[in-house]
C-alpha cells in the first residue's frame, strides 16, 4: 500500500520538498491471532467450486506467500486476490489441517 506524503499541497517554496511516495507496510500478526474463515464457494463460477479463505489482516506479502504455499500443497492452481485466497477445488478440510499446522488455530469452517 503506498501513501502520497503531500497529498493536501498545493505549492511550496522549498526547493528541497519531494513528492514521493512512500510505502506503507501493514504489520502482520502472529498466525495464532489471525482469524480466518475457509468456506466453499461456487457463486459466478460456471459451478465450479473452489476454496475460499478469508480475513486474513497484514502485509499482501504475507497473503500471497500463505497462498502459494497452500496451492501448492494442495497441488491445485488459485489465486490470492483482494485479501483473499482462492483454491480451486473442494480442499476444505486439507486448507484447515495445513493451517493449523502453521499456527493459524483460530480457523473456522465456515458455510454449508
Amino acid at each position: 500500500m503506498k501513501k502520497k506524503t503531500n497529498e493536501q499541497l498545493v505549492y511550496s517554496t522549498n526547493e528541497n520538498l519531494s513528492f514521493e511516495e512512500e510505502e506503507i507496510k501493514a504489520a502482520t500478526p502472529k498466525p495464532s491471532q489471525q482469524k480466518l474463515k475457509v468456506l466453499l464457494d461456487k457463486k459466478q463460477r460456471g459451478g465450479k467450486k473452489v476454496t475460499l479463505i478469508t480475513g486474513f489482516t497484514g502485509d499482501p506479502d504475507d497473503l500471497q506467500a500463505l497462498g502459494k504455499s497452500l496451492k501448492s500443497a494442495c497441488g491445485v492452481g488459485g489465486s490470492v486476490k483482494e485479501g483473499e485466497i482462492l483454491i480451486q477445488g473442494d480442499f476444505r478440510d486439507r486448507v484447515l489441517g495445513l493451517l493449523h499446522d502453521k499456527g493459524y488455530t483460530q480457523t473456522k469452517k465456515a458455510g454449508g
